[in-house]
């Protein structure tokens, strides 16, 4: 399989080498950050890098996770392999699986020479220890499946090609299958893993008959406001048994996983944060295909979700906006930057136009405003609220 390039990935590599921090990628299993170090450590044997001065250790492989899981026993072999050597460089996968995992990283990070970089699919992975120890000395880029720039590659993908994507989603693997079966199989294949090696070992107790259920209501309900009383209430309503603390540990669970994110809602008039409701997005679309067997409902929260990670891929933080009565679907913010966003199928009913346009003309400050529309239209401008076509946009 052709590996696919994520530039903007191997872009913030680049900066970051030689400095002295600790580089870390986060990011749902399978969504490419081993490709990406992989992708990475060709660049540096094509600069002249020594092949011994390149140190990599998969703790996923079964053997290496035997051999240095104790953290102990990775901080002597990398030790070993390090004396001597002006620079080394040192790539740890998947280092939530270490045991001491504060203690280890710390200490290789202030081996003499050593420029050091790790990847981890659970927020614990950044726990309060880690990210205590490494304070100033680490940083962090998350990594999303394929984009649908990057899936597209060409550049110019036709209508075909973007019904795929909206339905299988950008797991990167998924972009070498053709047979449609087989994607859902190792889409759910993925996320049984993710459940089983990050989610089940990490709870007290664990039902896996109410966190299915828990996943297929967040799978089923993305873009809709939502809180752990919600959730409950409607498993309650259709029979089946809740215990409210562990949905709430279940939601959490979820979003350490990377399966979901949430999207505070944001008040613009009292600038402030609502912390009682939240919108949830799953982090690829063919996982919510996977899941729920479907990818033609609801095809505009579909969009909406798209859009999210998109913002999230372009920008440090995402809301959802809220002005007075009227919501405003995103609002990315990066510094003092800010960009309001707005999504629909369509907007060919000047109803429908205006339903979407009042939001956007309800704000009074001078930051851009978007209209992103799936459809071939040509761009357009209204009071200043610029009209564009989704796909143009994505690409």
């Amino acid at each position: 399989m052709a590996l696919i390039a994520r530039p903007a990935y191997l872009d913030w590599l680049a900066r970051w080498r030689d400095r002295d921090v600790t580089k870390v990628l986060t990011g749902v299993r399978r969504c490419g950050k081993s490709t990406i170090l992989a992708m990475f450590r060709a660049l540096l044997t094509d600069q002249g890098v020594p092949p011994a001065a390149i140190i990599s250790v998969n703790l996923e492989e079964p053997e290496a996770e035997a051999a240095y899981g104790s953290g102990l026993a990775l901080y002597h072999h990398v030790k070993a392999l390090t004396e001597g050597l002006e620079r080394a460089y040192v790539f740890i996968d998947e280092a939530q699986h270490l045991t001491e995992l504060e203690r280890t990283v710390a200490g290789l990070a202030l081996l003499p020479g050593v420029d050091l970089y790790l990847t981890g699919s659970n927020s614990e992975f950044l726990s309060r220890d880690l990210a205590t120890r490494l304070t100033g000395r680490h940083v962090e880029i998350h990594v999303l499946p394929l984009s649908y720039r990057e899936w597209s590659q060409s550049g110019s993908p036709d209508d075909r090609d973007w019904a795929r994507y909206r339905r299988h989603g950008g797991l990167p693997f998924v972009a070498s299958l053709d047979d449609e079966p087989m994607i859902r199989q190792y889409v759910s294949s993925v996320v049984d893993t993710i459940v089983l090696r990050d989610v089940a070992p990490r709870q007290v107790q664990f039902s896996a008959g109410l966190f299915s259920h828990v996943l297929g209501f967040m799978a089923d309900n993305i873009g809709n406001p939502a809180n752990v009383k919600r959730i409950s209430d409607t498993l309650t309503s259709k029979g089946k048994r809740v215990s409210r603390p562990a949905v709430d540990r279940y939601v959490d669970a979820l979003q350490d996983c990377y399966l979901f994110y949430r999207a505070p809602r944001f008040d613009l008039k009292g600038k402030a944060l609502l912390e009682n409701t939240a919108k949830y997005y799953v982090v690829d679309p063919g996982v919510r295909w996977a899941l729920l067997g479907r990818s033609d409902a609801d095809a505009g929260r579909l969009l909406e979700n798209i859009v999210y990670l998109e913002l999230r891929r372009r920008h440090s933080d995402v809301f959802v906006g809220r002005l007075g009565t009227r919501e405003i679907d995103f609002v990315a913010q990066t510094g003092d930057d800010r960009l309001y966003v707005q999504v629909s199928l369509r907007v060919d009913d000047p109803a429908v136009l205006e339903r979407e346009l009042a939001p956007l003309r309800a704000v009074r400050d001078h930051w851009p405003r978007l209209l992103l529309v799936d459809d071939d239209e040509l761009p357009a401008t209204y009071d200043g609220i610029r009209r564009t076509s989704l796909r143009d946009w994505l690409l």
